[in-house]
């Protein structure tokens, strides 16, 4: 492919993203951390694009253009793991609506993008992966297929999660993300063997629209305020959860109530309720199991699904919440003490309730709690 083919090929991708982020950004001007995974998605793949078309120039003998050949392509074996590693993390966010859990993921991440550049750096001494000779012209080195691994891992990865993790996510969005990797997969190996087409980063493209029609633009499923689940992403998972009951066996729901909300807004602000929302938001995903799904239920409620099924974990995991709590208490510097009103109960597959039924079931409990804790006072 030409060098002039090749601006025209990528331009027209370019193009289409700049439109794709321009309407995210518009679309959702308040962005919990997926949004912004996704936007980043769109902006790392638009540079490589760009640093594509740049490590072209192949054979020209332009003073300038093997410094510019030498650099591009430093550059796209150096960002290799990036793209790959964003979409895991949208991935698990995608999964576990936590955005605290995610940021843990960066660390290994960034091991990998570590070891990555180590092997680029040293490339540029020894040629195991690429050289560029002295009449400019760019050649495949004898270990150039370990950056093809280096992706393949971390979709790899990727894929694990998806399948031990489908139950927790909604059949239209599980498929899109399965997707996803696929066009640059078929993009990849059809680079192998075919030099000088960017497959993979135009296939990535399509990925990217694919997830804005199927999971970005399908309505607000992530309270905004606190980066976790809303209700109505809440409502779906309980609903598969009592549906799929039989083949995946029973669950506990627990439902939390922050007392004297009002109270602290009306002494304190509506911005120092804000922040301890954001707080509580975070205890509770430090608190629960990882596999744990946590959602906001509604202006001072939270509710956690989990695979629990025997009543004394379930008492366990609320005495871990409330021990929780008490922690809370004494690090953080509000000028005041949270507490919880709780409702917790085991979905039992025999009981054929409906999803509200159950729901309406601990809401009650939690109530009562509620009621009992306002008469000891």
């Amino acid at each position: 492919m030409t060098i002039i083919s090749n601006i025209t090929f990528n331009s027209y991708s370019i193009i289409l993203l700049l439109i794709l982020h321009i309407y995210s950004v518009r679309k959702f001007k308040k962005k919990n951390l997926r949004h912004k995974l996704y936007l980043h998605l769109i902006e790392v793949t638009i540079v490589m694009l760009v640093i594509d078309v740049l490590a072209r120039f192949d054979g020209m003998a332009n003073p300038y253009y093997p410094l510019i050949n030498h650099i591009s392509n430093f550059l796209i074996f150096l960002l290799n793991p990036v793209l790959p590693s964003l979409w895991l993390l949208y991935v698990y966010n995608q999964i576990f609506f936590n955005d605290e859990k995610t940021k843990k993921m960066l660390l290994p991440l960034v091991v990998v993008f570590a070891l990555n550049t180590v092997m680029v750096v040293a490339n540029q001494f020894y040629g195991f992966l690429y050289f560029i000779d002295s009449s400019n012209i760019y050649y495949r080195g004898s270990l150039y297929i370990i950056s093809f691994f280096i992706t393949f891992f971390l979709l790899a990865i990727t894929y694990a999660l998806l399948i031990i993790h489908s139950k927790k996510i909604d059949t239209r969005y599980y498929f899109a993300l399965m997707f996803f990797a696929v066009p640059p997969i078929i993009g990849t190996v059809m680079q192998i063997f075919i030099y000088g087409i960017p497959f993979a980063l135009n296939g990535a493209v399509f990925s990217l629209l694919i997830v804005l029609l199927y999971i970005q633009d399908d309505g607000m499923n992530t309270d905004f305020l606190t980066g976790i689940a809303n209700r109505k992403r809440f409502e779906d998972i309980l609903s598969s959860r009592v549906d799929n009951c039989h083949e995946n066996g029973s669950f506990s729901l627990i439902l939390l109530d922050l007392d004297n909300f009002k109270k602290i807004n009306d002494s304190h602000g509506h911005e120092m309720g804000d922040n301890v929302l954001k707080a509580i938001t975070k205890m509770l995903a430090l608190c629960v199991r990882s596999n744990d799904f946590i959602a906001r239920f509604g202006g001072d409620e939270f509710c956690i699904v989990t695979d629990i099924s025997k009543s004394r974990d379930l008492e366990s995991a609320i005495n871990r919440i409330q021990h929780c709590t008490d922690e809370f208490n004494k690090t953080h510097d509000f000028p005041f003490e949270i507490s919880f009103s709780i409702g917790s109960a085991i979905y039992e597959c025999s009981s054929l309730m409906t999803s509200e039924e159950f729901l309406k079931q601990v809401d009650l409990l939690m109530y009562e709690n509620k009621k009992a804790k306002n008469r000891s006072q």
